[in-house]
């Protein structure tokens, strides 16, 4: 992994972080995810008519990402209403390297060497011990806990699909917007026909975010994306879940969540496994 890709990734899992804070933070959660994924629809038309075309033999890769991301906003929004910033997303982000790295390696045939699975393996299990964070009332939060696991496993399904088809598209912006233009068009059905009143309010209360929490959105995945070309798809993915270390600040000084040894233990893991990331190969 180049020191460019490096940079990119690191400042895309703060964007991440950023639009996620802002999801959470807001007093209608449907109408702050819709907003968020829908804002990518003007970026998406503005940059099509100067990005290539992806291959016809990306299309699969297409659609099945268009279905795996729709899910993984639905569960974490999902997440977001029942636990914190700082137990859902760590967990979400942290379970994904661990998946990614398992089919790249069983599957895909890459070869990742033994510093490179430690880095993974400290993210990712570092991560996932937020699943014992308890809430105010000390009863671990196990709903919460199952929800952002499950939305780890879309996010390590469609990065896989993603950064495959993005190599077979031979361009990751074209894809990517593609991608972001029905991704936008099936959020706006959806509220459509669940929620009428959130679509027609976002216009009016969600603009911010559509246009603060949308930007932030696309451009980080659109980096991570490219990323996929340039690196192993299972490197870019653990590397990117150290947005963590970000949400766990905005979390705590922003949003006022409560601060314990567990988040701490886990911001430090993610630290630690992207510095033997970074240099696994030097």
């Amino acid at each position: 992994m180049s020191g460019l890709v490096f940079v990119a990734v690191i400042g895309a899992a703060l964007l991440h972080a950023a639009w996620n804070a802002l999801v959470k933070g807001g007093a209608d959660k449907t109408l702050s995810m819709g907003a968020v994924v829908i804002g990518h629809l003007p970026i998406a038309l503005v940059a099509l008519p100067f990005v290539p075309l992806p291959a016809a033999e990306s299309l699969p890769y297409l659609a099945g990402g268009l279905v795996l991301h729709f899910g993984y906003q639905l569960f974490l929004l999902q997440s977001y209403k029942m636990g914190d910033l700082t137990q859902v997303y760590p967990i979400a982000r942290g379970s994904a390297p661990l998946i990614v790295a398992v089919f790249s390696v069983l599957v895909l045939g890459v070869h990742l060497n033994g510093l490179e699975l430690l880095a993974i393996a400290i993210i990712g299990l570092g991560i996932i011990s937020l699943a014992l964070v308890r809430q105010s009332d000390g009863q671990q939060n196990k709903n919460a806990a199952a929800f952002a696991l499950t939305t780890g496993v879309f996010i390590a399904s469609y990065s896989l699909v993603d950064g495959v088809g993005a190599r077979i598209a031979g361009t990751s912006l074209g894809f990517y917007c593609w991608l972001s233009l029905g991704n936008g068009i099936l959020m706006i059905a959806y509220l459509a026909a669940r929620s009428p009143q959130t679509l027609r309010a976002i216009p009016r209360t969600g603009l911010p975010i559509l246009v603060l929490g949308g930007g932030a959105s696309f451009i980080a995945y659109a980096v991570v994306t490219w990323a996929f070309t340039q690196a192993p798809i299972a490197l870019v993915t653990a590397l990117r879940e150290t947005s963590i270390v970000f949400a766990l600040l905005i979390g705590v000084f922003f949003l006022k969540e409560p601060l314990n040894l567990v988040k701490v233990f886990s911001t430090f893991s993610a630290l630690l496994g992207a510095i033997l990331l970074r240099y696994a190969r030097s």
